[in-house]
């Protein structure tokens, strides 16, 4: 059966990148092309996962009830990994027209060209590092499509992931905002910000996600 297969959808704050903060619609698509040592949404991307497999109409709904009910003015799309999904760009547009920021949070084994969209959204892609294991997966031709209104985010477990972030932002220079984030509970922010700062990374921001301190990291819905 065709159509997004949605496993969750709720309205919190951003708990990171640039809108980090404000309040949001997150629409969670089920699947993911990668299997990352620290993912925690792994439940969303495994094949017997409860889904509702929904259309563009319908997810315009929830997004109408959200801006109605809580004055919403940003939309995420996140999974798994939502450029798998069908029609990601008819959908984008879709919540677009109804005024609102959209961002896609993508994994970046993905071309951004599979989304289509006539109003280009915000892209926040990983490039991920090797504590992740999947480094050799990453599609590096999306380096060159960033823009200043992306984000792209470097997730990192310890020294080796930091060093080779620093390598990637040397070599690519990107002209979208870079963040560094840790692995909940593997590397201390503060080591993270002394690399910062004998790396002489000045335009690279720290972020911690900000819902796995108000709420219990393990939490679904926030």
């Amino acid at each position: 059966m065709s159509g997004f297969r949605l496993v969750e959808h709720f309205v919190s704050i951003n708990g990171e990148g640039q809108r980090a903060g404000e309040l949001a619609l997150f629409l969670r698509f089920a699947g993911c092309d990668l299997d990352c040592s620290w993912c925690d949404t792994k439940w969303a991307n495994k094949n017997d996962v409860r889904a509702e497999v929904t259309d563009t109409a319908q997810l315009v709904q929830i997004a109408e009830q959200a801006i109605s009910e809580n004055g919403i003015k940003n939309v995420t799309l996140t999974g798994g990994e939502p450029l798998l999904q069908p029609q990601i760009g008819e959908l984008a547009d879709a919540l677009a027209e109804l005024g609102l920021f959209v961002e896609i949070e993508t994994n970046g084994a993905q071309p951004l060209s599979r989304c289509d969209a006539k109003h280009r959204p915000s892209f926040t892609m990983d490039h991920k590092l090797p504590s992740s294991g999947m480094e050799e997966r990453m599609y590096l031709d999306n380096m060159a499509l960033l823009t200043e209104s992306d984000t792209l985010k470097f997730v990192c477990a310890g020294r080796e992931d930091l060093e080779r972030a620093a390598e990637i932002i040397a070599l690519y220079r990107p002209v979208c905002k870079v963040y560094l984030s840790p692995v909940f509970g593997s590397i201390d922010p503060a080591e993270m910000v002394e690399f910062m700062k004998t790396r002489k990374l000045g335009d690279v921001r720290l972020q911690l996600q900000l819902h796995k301190f108000i709420w219990d990291p393990e939490m679904r819905g926030v």
